[in-house]
């Protein structure tokens, strides 16, 4: 019988030994994904949130020149005969449309934005209606102070303090009746809230 009980503490202790030894290696793979996940928490919280991710404001080089192009075209064909501070009016007035939510944020999309009233269409910058005006660049050294300015308003953020909140203007010669809150007159455009 002593024998018996020897064989069954025997069998008891192998059974015991295979039974323990899958759950000792489940402790260990549990363990190492354990530190594997801190591990990556830990990579993702120190090492990643040091890159920055892009925001919808940030550009590529060829929006940037796209959207050089198109301000610079605005201001050229509104503001080509007017000084330096009406120029970058137009072009702060631009921006300030894009970045108001009430237009496109994009500027291209600002600058040839159109509306339609009762079968009329309507552009939010007059020249962009008139197809000869679009055809070329008549005066390059226009345009070309004009790209000068728009580059120093997009890329360098150069900003007449009066006209931060400008969202429209019109030529002096124009009464168009608005209801709106005029903020200043430069050159030949007056500007309103």
């Amino acid at each position: 019988m002593e024998n018996i009980q020897t064989v069954n503490q025997q069998f008891d202790a192998d059974k015991f030994q295979k039974s323990i030894i899958p759950l000792v290696l489940l402790g260990f793979l549990a363990l190492s994904f354990y530190a594997c996940y801190q591990l990556l928490d830990w990579v993702i919280d120190t090492k990643f949130a040091q890159i920055q991710t892009p925001t919808v404001h940030q550009a590529t080089i060829q929006v940037r020149e796209r959207q050089l192009t198109c301000l610079a075209r605005n201001i050229y064909y509104e503001a080509g005969n007017e000084p330096f501070e009406g120029k970058v009016a137009v072009a702060q007035v631009t921006i300030n449309r894009s970045q108001s939510g009430l237009f496109p944020e994009d500027i291209c999309r600002v600058v040839y934005q159109k509306n339609v009233f009762y079968e009329k269409t309507i552009c939010q910058f007059s020249w962009y209606c008139d197809r000869e005006a679009m055809a070329r660049i008549l005066h390059q050294e226009v345009y070309t102070e004009s790209y000068e300015v728009a580059k120093k308003v997009l890329l360098e953020g150069f900003r007449l303090p009066s006209l931060h909140e400008a969202m429209y203007y019109h030529a002096d010669y124009v009464k168009p009746g608005w209801n709106k809150q005029r903020i200043t007159k430069i050159g030949r455009h007056i500007f309103y809230k």
